[in-house]
């Protein structure tokens, strides 16, 4: 398995001085771990600066999207040929893409292509609404959404991917998922990606978890033995906060969480049914 992985979501947020000033200093607390990689993924702006503070840095540059064309008449957008040049990592299908851009599963899966297409590692986000939790569609919704964004990516490709399961109910609500049901979703992550792309992706793609993580309860994702890291929204403009973060998955011993469900190996449609039975309206 790879090493774990947390990676900071900057978001709308910091202009070019302040990000430069949290570069330096995230490169004098978290460069030293060895046993985590750690991801940051300024606005576009502050990506340029970024990379120049980064150089020779074990911290790697991250972007927060990107466009699936790799040029043409598209304001506003940003190609992969050029973020090429500066990260390794990016974000796509971030739920707040989804809900205020209107990205669809179709979008995600052509910008994770686009992204493997210019060696840059896709950190492909699904998950469910709180409507969709209080349905039992939480499975259904995030295996979906995943199945349709890896359509276009090889076992390979897979398997050198991120997967961030970020339920849209614990983002920036201060309401956090409970461990176990990470863990779960995180082998239901797995249990699909083997039965569509086999055991080897199955077992190295990067599963984390993102959702109002912060210093104070990271600790108990960082013991998880299937959630292989986090996506750290809020929390990664405080750079001690984020460097505590960091610090937990560096040290952490990783436990196996009990999950009261057995394992099968199931076919792919039995794989999206629903945890429970659907509510009628």
């Amino acid at each position: 398995m790879n090493k774990k992985l947390v990676v900071g979501n900057w978001k709308m947020n910091l202009t070019v001085p302040e990000s430069t000033v949290l570069v330096e200093k995230l490169k004098r607390e978290v460069a030293r771990e060895k046993h985590v990689d750690v991801v940051i993924c300024p606005s576009y702006l502050d990506i340029y600066p970024a990379s120049k503070e980064l150089a020779g840095s074990t911290i790697a540059l991250g972007a927060q999207d990107l466009f699936y064309e790799e040029e043409g008449a598209y304001t506003g957008e940003v190609s992969p040929v050029a973020l090429a040049h500066f990260v390794k990592f990016v974000i796509v299908g971030h739920s707040e893409r989804r809900a205020h851009f209107g990205e669809t599963d179709k979008v995600v899966a052509k910008k994770a292509a686009a992204a493997v297409a210019h060696d840059i590692i896709p950190i492909i986000c699904v998950g469910e609404t709180l409507h969709e939790k209080g349905d039992g569609l939480s499975k259904v919704v995030v295996l979906s959404q995943l199945e349709t964004a890896l359509s276009h990516l090889t076992a390979a490709e897979i398997a050198e991917a991120v997967i961030a399961y970020e339920p849209v109910w614990a983002i920036g609500t201060g309401h956090i998922c409970k461990p176990e049901d990470a863990e779960k979703m995180a082998t239901n992550i797995r249990t699909l990606v083997k039965a569509l792309y086999g055991e080897k992706a199955a077992n190295e793609v990067r599963v984390i978890y993102g959702g109002s993580v912060t210093d104070e309860n990271t600790a108990q994702f960082a013991k998880l033995s299937e959630v292989n890291g986090v996506l750290v929204g809020g929390a990664s403009l405080d750079h001690s906060k984020f460097s505590q973060i960091v610090k937990a998955f560096d040290s952490a011993k990783v436990e196996k969480v009990h999950i009261a469900e057995k394992t099968v190996k199931p076919s792919v449609a039995s794989i999206v049914k629903p945890d429970k039975k659907v509510k009628k309206k």
